[in-house]
């Protein structure tokens, strides 16, 4: 293929600039063909064909002048700066027409080939006018993209030509984990746990802090009933106490191989960052400190232990981008350096695997050290197709040999957890959709229960 046609093919692929024809000025000249060819059997002279090619002549010239000139149009991408993985936006485009001529147009974003979007946008503009376009984008990986061109096609009202131009439109987009259940949670805590099945477990009575005193309603306990202020109010009054505040809350995220595992919605990472941010989002909100950790063979990201609301944005921005990575998990490496990073009693709640974690005998020294001063919980994600093929009914032979198989997974995983807990490790696994409830649902019962 020669450098010449390459270009040319180029053009009619929305690549560079230049004038093409278009599919009604083709079907005139070889309608005008046809005609002409037809009658020049009949007699037809040849000073009528000379006319009849000068006038279409004319009429494509004067159709090339009616068309806008690039200088005349003005263009604007108004594109959210941040996306959330898997939730649709919409992008507008604005195009301003400073002729005297109305234009059809037909546009292409230069949107990343990751984004599920549907070109091309084809629409009108009148002269000396502005209008918006827009269409519907998703956002399925997260990371960092860069939109550097607009693309557009553009003809006059007679449509025989048309003008295509690359415009230069630069934009930074951060797509960022899906908060839907983190925004859940901060309207409604009790609300977000009931949606997923589960409720916040009621407050060890006498443990935690003095919150105030209010009047006493049926169901209270009465050894909190305040005897001073009731004497002084003439009404029984009862202290309310809440949860101690400031504790410190270390999450840690695997991004080790079999994360990348894919499910329903994304991979065990995907789901694991969007619990991991729920679970800060609840302690910070709830006055604890908080500090993540991601890894694989070594340390990716430490964010260290923040208070305050504003301290979920620092998270949110260092962990949004993280990815799989091809090689194994080094916990015990992690793990000592969790050692030296983290000096104060904490609660550690670790997201990875744990069919992968439970073979890494290596980890457990580390763990017992760790567990003499933190508390610590693994929370894993339930594997469907084992679980399915469990409870599947053995009607042949090659079901019934798959079953044992998964049976006898399960049980070794029992038993590998069983061993685990004996050493005061607890480890929990909980279905895709609900980790996240889980996760905020275990850390609410520590806190409660003043286990830390």
């Amino acid at each position: 293929m020669t450098r010449s046609f390459k270009s040319l093919w180029g053009r009619f692929l929305f690549q560079g600039r230049g004038i093409l024809p278009t599919w009604r000025l083709l079907f005139v000249m070889i309608a005008l063909s046809i005609l002409l060819l037809v009658g020049s059997f009949s007699g037809l002279s040849w000073t009528f064909i000379f006319i009849a090619n000068a006038f279409i002549l004319a009429l494509s010239l004067f159709d090339v002048l009616a068309i806008p000139k690039k200088q005349q149009l003005q263009f604007k991408r108004v594109i959210p700066n941040e996306m959330e993985r898997g939730i649709s936006y919409q992008v507008h485009i604005e195009i301003t027409n400073h002729s005297g001529y109305e234009m059809n147009y037909c546009i292409i974003d230069d949107v990343p080939q990751s984004f599920i979007k549907k070109f091309p946008l084809y629409g009108k503009v009148q002269r000396d006018s502005n209008m918006v376009t827009s269409y519907q984008t998703i956002a399925p990986v997260r990371g960092d993209y860069k939109l550097q061109n607009l693309s557009i096609r553009y003809k006059s009202k007679l449509g025989l030509w048309e003008k295509q131009a690359t415009i230069p439109l630069e934009d930074d987009v951060k797509v960022i984990p899906d908060l839907t259940e983190t925004k859940q949670y901060l309207e409604s805590a009790q609300q977000f746990l009931l949606h997923e099945g589960i409720k916040i477990r009621k407050q060890k009575s006498g443990v935690g802090e003095f919150s105030k005193i209010r009047s006493y309603v049926v169901g209270d306990d009465p050894r909190k009933i305040n005897w001073r202020q009731t004497a002084k109010q003439q009404e029984v009054m009862t202290n309310e106490y809440e949860p101690e505040h400031g504790k410190h809350i270390t999450l840690l995220i695997d991004c080790g191989r079999m994360m990348g595992a894919e499910l329903k919605q994304g991979n065990r990472l995907e789901r694991s960052i969007e619990s991991a941010i729920t679970v800060a989002a609840a302690a910070l909100k709830n006055g604890d400190y908080v500090s993540v950790l991601a890894f694989s063979k070594t340390v990716k990201v430490f964010v260290p232990a923040g208070k305050g609301m504003t301290h979920l944005q620092t998270i949110l921005h260092s962990i949004y981008n993280l990815e799989v990575d091809a090689s194994e998990s080094n916990y015990a490496a992690v793990l000592q350096y969790l050692q030296t990073v983290q000096k104060k009693r904490s609660f550690l709640l670790l997201f990875s695997d744990i069919a992968t974690f439970l073979y890494e005998e290596s980890s457990l020294s580390f763990l017992l050290r760790l567990r003499k001063r933190h508390m610590f919980l693994m929370i894993g994600i339930e594997d469907d197709i084992l679980r399915n093929k469990v409870r599947e009914e053995p009607l042949n032979v090659q079901t019934a040999m798959m079953k044992s198989i998964a049976q006898q997974q399960v049980l070794q995983k029992k038993q590998g957890r069983i061993k685990w807990e004996r050493q005061g490790l607890q480890m929990i696994e909980a279905r895709e959709e609900a980790l996240a409830a889980t996760a905020v649902s275990y850390y609410i019962d520590y806190i409660n229960r003043g286990l830390l």
